[in-house]
């Protein structure tokens, strides 16, 4: 519970922060608190609580572009099916950023600074650095240098610029994280371990996760020439020397663990939900009509056609309480006492969409078992939403979900990532074994490719496997479930050793997929996609969904040939700041060819982001 009395004493301190400044001093209130009057240590924790949710929040609608994913809404449907006129996070993105992080970037770093707290002015420069680099990313352009001052239009700035802004700030939170706090007119600074939720005030924790974030963006330009990064260039050795200094092990992981307390202190300026849970548990896990794909359950159970499966399977791979008979599809996988079914994937390149499925399973309470109300889609029991329960804020008896409380036959297992309980992996060894394993492949060294490669994989079993460890230690009760299952030894070697091939047959595919699966609701999954455009010899078992390559509507906003680079800007963007982002056109790729209201075209998705595009 100490992260999140430090989130709680954060929202007490800040929750009257705001972007203004002096202009309204005269009418100060002396009983009402101001951004002055939080010190740099209350900051933090606040920073940090709403920077993991704007991240992941954002991430839980990308990732259905990537086709691991489906659910029946506009938003992440529509990022499924490819219909890009669907809404996106783009209004959380932006504004929990800029009115919640951003806006105290400048304090933070001032005030810290001020009084010798150099590793509180690192994480400032951190906050800046991380959440501007995921704005670009998602929208290209944003106002950037101007952001936070007096200007209520701010002007743009160029993707470059900020791309190379956000690069020189992680370099300076690097320097600032390997200075020694020191006292100031003998006053000895607040430690770091005070305002700190995510690595307890383990300064060493912060500089392997900016080496991680350094290293993961420096790799996101392979379409650059080769140079200097300082120079936006892809630079291969700089990326390995950042990665020699990032996590050596999941110890040296950034994790965030939650709780499922149905706490009452709340996200104030957010959805007003508990500040106790995972925030995938807020978008994925509490909801419905969420169904992994077939592309994803073959990776999983069949990844390079081995015919074996993933020891992550039957934990990424939602199961429920079910009785066979005679007419279960074989294919079906069942636990060995029988009473556990683990779903199918919904095969995105085939019509079901476009024929009313999946439909939703429901249950009878007579019979306890279940059914599809549709006479045309009884089969469609096969698909097992990925919904969680919980004890806190859903107020079950455990963590399974139950379809109706009142009979344990109708419960569902969840998945890993989407728990309300969840781990949140802001910095991660697995990613930083994956993104060594691509530079070297594609400098030819395959033998220190593969061995990172396998690294990857071990490191994101090990932390599952940590991470049942809580749960059952917590509910001995759901060892019953597969999904909760502990994953063995000699499973794990015997999918490290014949599951995943050796140096002489690995490909960038093996390599870019497995990071997905280790990584299934992230950023990097669609900037993977955008970086090797969307290349089916890369992404295994995908392709574009059926329901777009046959839906013409769909074309109008993602002609054929495109398909999803960008988000359009947040409506208030559109609405207020017209003139600066009509302005910046003249350096976005390819908006000259949309004419003077680019920003409003229908095919403003697929233009590329700078880091996407070829443009020096």
């Amino acid at each position: 519970m100490k992260l999140y009395k430090k989130i709680i004493l954060g929202v007490a301190a800040c929750v009257s922060l705001s972007a203004c400044n002096d202009w309204l001093d005269v009418n100060t209130n002396p009983n009402t608190p101001i951004s002055t009057d939080a010190e740099f240590h209350q900051r933090v924790p606040w920073m940090q609580f709403y920077m993991s949710h704007i991240y992941h929040i954002v991430a839980s609608n990308t990732s259905f572009y990537c086709g691991h994913f489906y659910r029946n809404n506009a938003r992440e449907g529509g990022a499924a099916k490819w219909q890009l006129d669907s809404s996106t996070r783009a209004s959380n993105a932006q504004q929990w950023f800029f009115t919640q992080v951003g806006v105290n970037c400048n304090d933070l770093y001032n005030q810290a600074m001020e009084a010798g707290a150099y590793h509180y002015a690192g994480a400032a420069k951190f906050f800046r650095a991380y959440g501007f680099m995921m704005l670009t990313d998602i929208f290209g352009e944003v106002p950037y240098n101007e952001a936070f001052g007096e200007k209520p239009s701010p002007a743009y700035d160029n993707g470059k610029t900020i791309f190379l802004g956000c690069i020189a700030d992680i370099d300076e939170a690097i320097q600032l994280f390997s200075r020694q706090q020191e006292a100031i007119n003998g006053v000895t600074p607040k430690t770091l371990a005070e305002g700190d939720s995510w690595n307890g005030g383990d300064a060493d924790k912060w500089l392997k996760m900016c080496y991680l974030l350094k290293a993961r963006w420096l790799n996101h330009l392979i379409k650059k020439e080769s140079g200097s990064y300082k120079e936006g260039k892809y630079d291969a050795q700089e990326i390995l020397n950042c990665l020699a200094k990032a996590q050596q092990s999941n110890a040296d992981n950034t994790l965030i663990r939650h709780t499922d307390t149905n706490t009452p202190s709340h996200d104030v300026l957010g959805w007003n939900e508990p500040v106790d849970y995972s925030a995938l548990y807020s978008c994925i896990g509490m909801n419905s009509n969420i169904y992994i794909t077939k592309s994803y359950y073959d990776n999983l159970t069949n990844f390079d056609g081995k015919g074996m499966e993933d020891p992550r399977a039957d934990k990424f791979i939602p199961w429920t309480r079910s009785v066979k008979s005679s007419t279960t599809p074989v294919d079906i996988k069942w636990s060995e006492d029988g009473k556990w079914r683990r779903s199918m994937g919904v095969d995105m390149q085939t019509d079901i969409l476009s024929q009313s499925g999946p439909y939703a399973l429901s249950f009878n309470t007579s019979t306890q078992s279940w059914y599809c109300d549709s006479p045309s889609r009884q089969g469609d029991t096969i698909y097992v939403w990925t919904t969680c329960g919980g004890t806190g804020y859903s107020g079950g008896v455990d963590i399974l979900y139950r379809r109706n409380k009142s009979y344990d036959s109708s419960a569902l297992s969840g998945v890993f990532y989407a728990r309300a309980t969840s781990p949140t992996y802001m910095a991660s060894y697995a990613e930083a074994c994956f993104i060594k394993a691509e530079v070297l492949f594609r400098q030819g060294e395959k033998s220190g490719a593969f061995t990172a490669y396998k690294d990857g994989v071990k490191a994101s079993i090990d932390a599952v496997n940590d991470q049942i460890a809580v749960w059952t230690s917590e509910d001995t009760n759901l060892n019953s479930c597969p999904s909760f299952t502990h994953i063995e030894q000699t499973e794990i070697d015997n999918f490290l050793n014949n599951g995943l091939g050796n140096a002489d047959n690995l490909t960038l595919g093996k390599i870019i997929t497995q990071k997905m699966l280790a990584m299934p609701f992230s950023n990097e999954n669609w900037n993977d996609m955008r970086r090797y455009d969307y290349d089916t010899n890369i992404f295994m078992n995908w392709n574009k969904p059926y329901y777009y390559r046959t839906t013409p509507a769909g074309f109008t906003y993602c002609p054929e040939g495109e398909s999803p680079r960008r988000w359009k800007q947040a409506s208030y963007e559109l609405t207020y700041n017209t003139k600066n982002l009509s302005a910046i056109g003249a350096e976005v790729p390819g908006a000259a060819e949309l004419g003077a209201g680019w920003y409003n075209s229908n095919v403003i998705c697929t233009l590329q982001v700078w880091w996407d595009s070829k443009q020096q």
